[in-house]
């Protein structure tokens, strides 16, 4: 096992990786930067180091100054939990030259599935089903293009092949809007990415957002742990989470769950991950993997029993997994709803000082966050700052306990989303199960 881990994060995520560690008996490294003294794993942590002023590019982005403070606090590995530079191919690769285990998958793996085009490619290959598309970049060629495009058959959206967080994204409806359209996306990709490549797909109308939750130890054991409904989506942006997925079509769920499983033994995966799916007429397409932890890890967790940061932790030790997949169950229903210090109406940021803070508690109910009465939320990261979890032994269960849990958590001082979940949470056709993509930001808008 390992003896030592640095945690290359903060926040909620950070101190989950904390208690996993713990569990384990592992001992933990926090870093942070000089706005973030007082988060809870700071204080938790075997040891702590600062690692640089607020701004992230000298904090947490800072690849030299993570790697010198693993080498000085004599740590055997990084977590780099998610966001930040959790996917980042070269820093994954300089953390294992550096003498250190990375938390996560291989720098290969890393790059092959954090480029669109050719983590499409490596899925077709091992049979997972993808959404129809250019069958790789768009060139410069007009014709061949406009070619792609009738074969498609509109509406077809243009995506940038290194974007991500709905950022790099055009949906066109005709063919004369096309050529503009792939000339406009491929500078934006540029410019944002330092990548121009962009490839075409067919645009879903009314899809929802699925996601299979595997584990591979990169010595050809995988399982996969279920999937999951994020479809409650507000600018790419997933706002509430369930697992399972309610209302799919239980041949479709068995095939593409079995076709994840295999898929991390064809490009031999290593860790945690996360097959990103558009669900559409009971048919599955692969749009990405993030191949990492994801915030919506605990409702998997809450419905299979698995730990899941602890079988990272495991399989950078270099051990196999701790279970096989006829160990998997299915028990129950779980949701998330994150919470974000913004404001429910405007989604303006509210950072400041958190006067009053008060959990929920009871059966089945989790909230993972870093609060405490007295902490001051930054101005300097992501909104989120905490993740509310209900567990039932059905889906109508586990949403009356989130319905209870979401009336009894306080957070004064600052401004924050609640009232916005509560809202979902109590809406008619959320709780009938199975809204799309663009539910969300078409009942705002109402």
């Amino acid at each position: 096992m390992l003896d030592k881990v640095l945690i290359a994060n903060r926040g909620e995520i950070a101190l989950r990786i904390l208690r996993a560690c713990k569990e384990l008996g592992i001992k933990t490294v926090a870093v942070h930067s000089k706005a973030d003294r007082e988060l809870m794993h700071v204080r938790l942590a075997d040891e702590a180091v600062c690692i640089g002023p607020a701004s992230s590019a000298q904090s947490y982005l800072n690849i030299p100054a993570l790697i010198s403070a693993a080498e000085v606090t004599d740590s055997s590995a990084i977590h780099p939990g998610y966001g930040f530079l959790s996917e980042n191919a070269n820093f994954a690769e300089q953390v294992e030259r550096s003498g250190f285990a990375f938390i996560g998958p291989r720098a290969e793996t890393i790059r092959l599935m954090g480029d669109k085009v050719s983590a499409i490619e490596a899925m077709k290959k091992a049979g997972v089903p993808t959404v129809p598309g250019s069958d790789g970049p768009l060139g410069d060629d007009d014709a061949s293009n406009l070619a792609a495009g009738k074969r498609v058959g509109y509406p077809v959206i243009i995506k940038a092949a290194a974007g991500g967080g709905g950022r790099g994204m055009r949906v066109v409806h005709s063919q004369d809007q096309l050529l503009e359209a792939i000339s406009i996306t491929q500078n934006e990709a540029q410019a944002a990415f330092g990548d121009g490549t962009v490839y075409m797909e067919k645009f879903l109308e009314k899809p929802r957002h699925v996601e299979v939750q595997v584990l591979a130890d990169g010595q050809g054991n995988a399982i996969h742990l279920y999937d999951r409904d994020c479809s409650l989506q507000r600018r790419h942006q997933k706002v509430l989470e369930e697992a399972p997925a309610p209302g799919i079509e239980p041949q479709a769920r068995a095939d593409v769950l079995e076709a994840c499983r295999q898929a991390c033994i064809e490009i031999n995966y290593r860790g945690a991950g996360t097959f990103e799916f558009l669900y559409e007429d009971g048919k599955f397409f692969f749009i990405e993997m993030n191949t990492r932890v994801q915030v919506e890890h605990p409702v998997t967790e809450m419905v299979t029993g698995v730990d899941i940061v602890k079988e990272q932790l495991r399989i950078a030790s270099g051990l196999p997994l701790s279970i096989r997949q006829e160990d998997v169950k299915l028990n129950g229903h779980a949701f998330e709803c994150r919470i974000n210090a913004e404001d429910s109406r405007t989604f303006m940021p509210s950072p400041g000082k958190v006067t009053v803070f008060h959990a929920p508690g009871g059966l089945g109910v989790r909230m993972d966050s870093h609060l405490y009465t007295g902490y001051t939320v930054p101005p300097h990261y992501d909104s989120l700052i905490g993740k509310l979890i209900t567990w039932g032994a059905d889906r109508e269960t586990a949403l009356t306990r989130m319905r209870n849990a979401l009336d009894e958590l306080l957070v004064e001082g600052i401004k924050t989303n609640i009232d916005l979940q509560k809202d979902l949470v109590r809406d008619s056709h959320f709780r009938q199960g199975g809204v799309n993509i663009h539910y969300l930001e078409k009942k705002l808008a109402g």
